[in-house]
């Protein structure tokens, strides 16, 4: 688990939680915020704060105090979730239906 601030420029995060008031979280959820996201890091200032991130195709300036208190996973991560899930379900043995065929039938 990494905090959203923590992503690099081009790197991107599938979004877990977030620990902020309310208000700013409902605001955020508005405008794409929401579990399971995709975010991206598009942009840092020069300074460093804010950066930019990109979620649904929109793009929103978060600072680090805010960005810090939001949760992601990588997105390496979710990838290697999703094959282990892929993996299991593959793993499944399929039963075989022997068809007989009946003299006289319309195939």
């Amino acid at each position: 688990m990494r905090v959203l601030s923590s992503l690099s420029v081009g790197e991107s995060g599938v979004l877990v939680a977030m620990d902020l008031p309310p208000g700013v979280q409902n605001h955020l959820m508005y405008m794409g915020f929401v579990p399971d996201a995709r975010v991206k890091a598009v942009l840092r200032a020069p300074s460093g704060d804010p950066t930019v991130y990109s979620v649904d195709g929109m793009e929103i300036a978060l600072r680090h105090e805010t960005a810090r208190v939001i949760q992601v996973t990588s997105v390496r991560m979710e990838a290697q979730a999703e094959a282990a899930v892929s993996a299991e379900s593959a793993e499944v043995p399929v039963q075989e239906v022997l068809v007989q065929e009946v003299p006289g039938a319309i195939r």
